[in-house]
């Protein structure tokens, strides 16, 4: 994948010409499972574009055309694996993912508040559930009950989409593999705080009380617990959301609308598949002043994501922010929690 004349992603395989040579397409050794969801194209098939990496093993010699670059151990771009029939496999699979990924988002809502009324009843709260929902600061078994629902939806939506329109291996579907080099997601993460910082400074002189509402989601997650209570909720935002959420917006969305839109115009499609993945991912927030950090650096995922055809780096990178944000709330600083 190259950049485009005007900066934008290009998935057309590198080179001269853009296209591999004529060969016969590559065929595994007896018993061989292929890693990470690939499978090479049938016999007598044409290969897909920038299906021409690394063979199996250094002695092998250089790779059959056919054999994709993701089993040699690197990175094969998004738009090359839907090119090479990686799931969803076609217009109408992405279309059923993005309906599996609707009623997932919903389910997550109506769990989170069964959860809510349940951890209630338990706890002896059911008579006051009316107003600890109205509290700043709820308390550490509202806030986990309301996590364990959201992401509940969050895994059953990609789960069923690839049970129902994909391979039935989640793992391989939404590219959900880890690399040393996902590692680069640390400088990610901090640099994503420090962008959302700069994107509102100008608009900061504008908002009345713009701490205290700007970190108002933050409080509201982490300001209630103490003590164990804390490191509960600490752990389950640093660890919990990045992985239920990359999964959800994109294990699911992204391939989802990358496979629709296409390589419309070499970049658009891709471009549009990021932009409005990521747009997504702020509005799920719900929270109207940190749109624009939400959705910025949910444009960044999706890009990295895109990029390295994988989840790794981008769980890493979530992580990171998240890590930074209950560091600060911590130190009573200000910080946007995804």
């Amino acid at each position: 994948m190259t950049e485009g004349a005007g900066g934008g992603i290009d998935d057309r395989a590198d080179g001269a010409g853009g296209a591999p040579p004529a060969a016969a397409a590559w065929v595994p050794p007896a018993g061989w499972t292929p890693p990470g969801g690939w499978a090479p194209p049938p016999p007598g098939a044409p290969p897909a574009p920038g299906w021409n990496g690394p063979g199996p093993g250094a002695a092998d010699g250089p790779a059959p055309v056919g054999f994709p670059a993701a089993l040699g151990g690197g990175d094969v771009p998004l738009g090359m694996q839907l090119a090479g029939g990686a799931a969803p496999a076609d217009r109408g699979a992405a279309g059923m993912w993005l309906l599996f990924g609707v009623f997932g988002f919903l389910a997550g809502q109506i769990l989170a508040g069964i959860f809510i009324v349940v951890a209630a009843a338990v706890t002896g709260h059911a008579h006051s559930l009316a107003a600890i929902a109205k509290l700043s600061e709820p308390p550490t078994w509202y806030i986990v009950s309301t996590l364990a629902g959201l992401w509940a939806g969050f895994l059953g939506a990609p789960w069923l989409a690839s049970r129902v329109r994909g391979t039935r291996s989640l793992v391989r579907d939404v590219g959900l593999r880890f690399r040393w080099i996902d590692l680069l997601g640390i400088a990610i993460g901090f640099g994503g705080q420090l962008l959302v910082g700069l994107i509102y400074i100008p608009i900061s002189h504008h908002v009345h009380d713009f701490n205290q509402k700007f970190d108002a989601p933050s409080q509201k997650l982490t300001g209630g617990s103490h003590g164990v209570g804390f490191a509960v909720i600490a752990l389950l935002t640093v660890v919990g959301a990045p992985f239920f959420e990359e999964l959800f917006f994109r294990g699911l969305l992204l391939r989802a609308l990358a496979r629709l839109f296409g390589t419309w115009g070499r970049w658009v499609g891709p471009t549009l598949a990021i932009v409005i993945s990521g747009v997504l991912f702020g509005l799920a927030h719900a929270e109207s002043l940190q749109l624009i950090g939400l959705a910025t650096f949910g444009i960044i995922l999706s890009l990295v994501s895109y990029r390295t055809g994988r989840l790794g780096m981008n769980m890493v990178s979530h992580a990171t922010f998240n890590l930074v944000a209950v560091v600060a709330t911590l130190h009573a600083g200000s910080g946007i929690l995804f």
